[in-house]
């Protein structure tokens, strides 16, 4: 019988077994960003009005941090910041179209991977492979 921490212990294993898939994708698009680059992009997509400082909360860093993050995301055309209409102080973030489309294609080549990888898997470890990911926060 496992008990809690072996199942812990198997989740990290299969969590550990799935970043070589993620850094294989990251390494294979144009342009090439970073881990915490792409979480970013990822944010200001899923969140629109974020702000600069609103982003830096979300990722756990520094605000000189996040800003650079956007300056080498912007710099790629990825991103873009834009004032607020009336304020012209209150900047947030926007992804671009060439962000959107990097973002798809990460998406997809990920989503490819994981279905090579998932295909080999029975079809009740599969059903709780997904069921424990959507148990996840």
């Amino acid at each position: 019988m496992t008990g809690p921490a072996d199942f812990d212990r198997q989740v990290l294993d299969a969590v550990e077994d799935l970043v070589p898939l993620w850094f294989s994708v990251v390494e294979d698009v144009t342009p090439r960003l970073s881990p915490r680059q792409i979480l970013a992009l990822r944010a200001v997509r899923r969140r629109p009005e974020l702000n600069l400082t609103a982003l830096a909360e979300q990722l756990g860093v520094g605000l000189p941090t996040a800003s650079r993050l956007c300056d080498r995301l912007e710099a790629a055309g990825l991103l873009r910041r834009c004032a607020r209409l009336g304020d012209r102080r209150e900047v947030h973030l926007e992804v671009t179209a060439r962000g959107r489309g990097f973002l798809v294609e990460v998406s997809e080549r990920l989503a490819a991977l994981l279905t090579d990888a998932l295909g080999a898997l029975p079809p009740t470890e599969r059903a709780r492979v997904e069921q424990v990911l959507r148990a996840l926060p």
